[in-house]
């Protein structure tokens, strides 16, 4: 049984999630200790405890220490089954970091899911459902997985109450990816969105958006959105003919509107300092895909401490799989992933 060290790298619950992706991919069982121990509340918090949950459910698989504030947990896979899932965060926890712990095992089984995530769809250190589906799902239908996903309803911290479905078709044959090129700009769609709040925090957003970006303004409308809560969110599409990249920031209490809008103009200029076609975000994210799926190759800003952790756990997981990380240039480097 392989033992992993939940403190590890980057040490927040990224390990945990990788870990049981891989477990259940792979049907190796493990064992995490540590968990989340370099976090100011370290242990199994909701929505990692749902992830083991939503893990142990479409694999018919048995956990140990599957409990709120657990250092330490056990677990043994069985056999990955497609169905109809439904799974409740419970609170505002991020309902997307849910669904990409099961989503590769499920691209494996022997028929297609419908599932029912509820909880966080908005959550900061987190993917947003935008970036989902807009930048992560269909660089994923480039490697042969067919996933459609739907918003039926928003969800921020500290409320939740978001809900989303999505139906998963097992992948036939998985193809590589090659992401080295950016290629020419198509658009910068700017998105200002409050749910709950006065509209004029999302109208000041875009006024900063468009200004910094050298946007029309006239030409962009912020959002109102009706939630369970209070929320904002500030979000920026950067079209390329090769992929979608998406930014975010989000509002928080005695922020500025026009600081949460600076924060995405700082991400945005960083990536068009550079030349590569993935940001450190997506780069983290593809890299199970391609660990578990053919292969590939991808430039990307400069990894995260984040992506190094992820990349140790696939190593454990996945010893036979090579990860070479080359630094090209102070703003980019090369991810190859052999299997």
């Amino acid at each position: 049984m392989l033992v992993i060290d939940g403190s590890q790298g980057e040490g927040g619950g990224q390990v945990l999630r990788s870990a049981l992706t891989l477990s259940v991919c792979t049907g190796q069982p493990f064992r995490i200790e540590r968990i989340r121990a370099s976090r100011s509340r370290p242990g199994l918090l909701r929505q990692h405890l749902t992830a083991v949950r939503a893990a142990q459910e479409v694999s018919g698989g048995k956990v140990e220490g599957d409990e709120l504030g657990s250092a330490s947990l056990t677990f043994t896979p069985g056999r990955v089954r497609g169905g109809e899932y439904v799974f409740k965060v419970g609170s505002a926890g991020s309902t997307t970091l849910v669904f990409q712990t099961v989503l590769l095992p499920l691209l494996r089984a022997e028929r297609p899911s419908r599932l029912v995530l509820e909880g966080g769809t908005h959550n900061p250190l987190a993917p947003t459902f935008d970036f989902l589906e807009r930048a992560f799902l269909p660089l994923l239908a480039r490697m042969g997985a067919q996933v459609k996903v739907e918003l039926e309803r928003p969800g921020y911290a500290p409320a939740g109450g978001g809900r989303f479905t999505a139906e998963v078709t097992p992948v036939a044959r998985w193809s590589s990816l090659e992401l080295v090129e950016r290629g020419a700009r198509r658009a910068i769609r700017p998105h200002a969105v409050v749910s709950d709040l006065p509209g004029s925090i999302a109208v000041r957003e875009l006024d900063v958006l468009c200004e910094a970006l050298g946007l029309v303004r006239s030409e962009h409308t912020p959002e109102q959105q009706d939630g369970f809560g209070p929320g904002n969110v500030v979000w920026v599409e950067y079209e390329s003919e090769a992929l979608t990249e998406v930014f975010s920031a989000f509002g928080e209490r005695h922020l500025r509107a026009e600081a949460v809008a600076d924060r995405v103009v700082t991400q945005v200029r960083r990536y068009q300092k550079s030349d590569a076609p993935s940001g450190e975000h997506l780069a983290d994210q593809l890299l199970l895909p391609l660990a578990l799926g053919a292969g590939g190759v991808l430039r990307a800003l400069p990894l995260s401490r984040h992506a190094e952790t992820n990349i140790d756990v696939v190593r454990r997981f996945l010893p036979s799989v090579r990860v070479d990380v080359e630094r090209e240039a102070p703003t980019s480097s090369r991810v190859t992933v052999s299997v």
